[in-house]
This record gives structure tokens, C-alpha cells and sequence, in this order.
């Protein structure tokens, strides 16, 4: 069933990617341009700085629309404590996408002697997400989503909850129960639904967007008093 593609105008979409859009042809590049037609705002988050820097190169060589951002840059993401990201400071991110760029974030926060410090990508996004009442957070994941570990079938749809509780199982990849959690606490924290699927997958990441269904495992339903998405 199709629906309609502009609901999400005017919105942040955060994108946790992994190396793919790198090392593999994918329509990431594809479904970032569909996005700022359509008046949404995505939001990469990356898994290293190498992956930053190459995901903005990549970018800008189809339309000059990527900046790159580290944790540094207009004290974006102050650190916090035990390698946590503090209050994001949103400024630059609102320039930017007022302006009608994408930005591109390395994991990395601000010392408090200015120096660099490495975070987890997935709490990047999490903190950024709730910071910019994201519609959606998006978690890249070669597995393609939550497996259920009893049927080996994908699971379409978890509440936080849920989520939190397979994320501690003993059999699940580390990476995947990372993005599980961080999924989970970015919808606890106010972002409508978050998705965890194979962002190799053509067209995923905007699937949603064209259709009433989602890819890969889908977390929501915790109390959320905002607009509805």
C-alpha cells in the first residue's frame, strides 16, 4: 500500500551506518537525495572517522551535500562520563540542515580539555536522535535485523522492552546487541520507531517512506506524547 511520502517533511532522520556504503554499491547516496527532496532531514552517523570522512567524499562527488562533523565542531558532542556523549548542542545541526546539507558525524566528543574522545557510534546516535526529536532512528546491521534465537525467523517488530531483554542474550552478536539497546533507548528517549536492517538492501532506507511496511525489525511503542509519525 502505498502512502504518502511527505509525511516525514520537516523531520530528522538519523542514519547509523556501517562500512557498507563504503566497501559496497549501495542506493544509500540514492535515498539521501530522495530525503532532502522530500523536505526530511537525515542525519549520518558513522563508525569511524575514516568512514566519515569517505561516506562525505562519497557525497559530495553525486551533488556537493555533505559536511563533516566531529564531536569537536561547534562543541556538537560534549563528553560525558564512562565514554558517554553529554547534552548535544544542536546549533550546527539546524544551520546545516536549514541550509540543506547532510551532515556526516564521526563518533567522536569534546574533552574537557578539548580533546578528542572516542564514543560508540550507536551512542552517537542515540544522543543525537533524542536531541533532534528525530522521526526515526536507523541502525545499519549485515544480520538484517533481530533473529529470533528459538525459530531462526526475523522478528518484525519489538517494544523497548523487549529489545533490552535480547540484547542481554548470550547468543547474539555484540555489534547487533549494541544496535538492539541503542534502538530501544533512542525510542525510550522520544524518537518515534527505530529500525535496525541491511542497509545493503536497495532503497531500504527509505522504504518506509513509499510504503505502509518496514524492513528489517522494527522497535516502538513506548509512551510518546509528541506529534505522531
Amino acid at each position: 500500500m502505498m502512502i504518502d511520502g511527505h509525511r516525514f517533511a520537516g523531520r530528522t532522520v538519523v542514519v547509523r551506518i556501517d562500512e557498507s556504503p563504503l566497501l559496497e554499491r549501495t542506493t544509500l547516496e540514492e535515498d539521501i537525495g530522495f530525503m532532502l527532496q522530500r523536505d526530511v532531514r537525515p542525519i549520518v552517523v558513522a563508525p569511524t572517522g575514516d568512514v566519515a570522512r569517505g561516506y562525505v567524499r562519497a557525497l559530495n562527488r553525486r551533488g556537493n551535500i555533505a559536511v563533516g562533523l566531529s564531536g569537536a565542531d561547534a562543541a556538537l558532542l560534549p563528553a560525558g562520563g564512562a565514554d558517554a556523549v553529554g547534552r548535544v548542542q544542536t546549533g550546527i545541526l539546524a544551520t546545516l540542515a536549514a541550509a540543506g546539507y547532510v551532515p556526516v558525524i564521526e563518533p567522536t566528543a569534546l574533552g574537557i580539555g578539548g580533546n578528542d574522545v572516542d564514543v560508540a557510534a550507536d551512542e552517537v546516535a542515540v544522543a543525537i536522535a533524542a536531541a533532534t526529536a528525530a522521526a526515526r532512528a536507523i541502525f545499519f546491521h549485515a544480520a538484517g535485523g533481530v533473529i529470533d534465537p528459538a525459530t531462526l525467523a526475523l522478528v518484525a517488530e519489538l517494544t523497548p522492552a523487549e529489545a533490552l531483554a535480547l540484547a542481554e542474550g548470550d547468543d547474539l552478536d555484540a555489534e547487533l546487541a549494541a544496535a538492539i539497546r541503542a534502538a530501544a533507548r533512542a525510542v525510550r528517549a522520544g524518537v518515534a520507531a527505530a529500525q535496525i536492517f541491511d542497509g545493503r538492501v536497495a532503497h531500504a532506507t527509505i522504504v518506509e517512506f513509499l510504503t505502509a511496511q518496514h524492513l528489517g525489525t522494527q522497535i516502538t511503542g513506548a509512551i510518546y506524547l509528541g506529534e505522531s509519525a
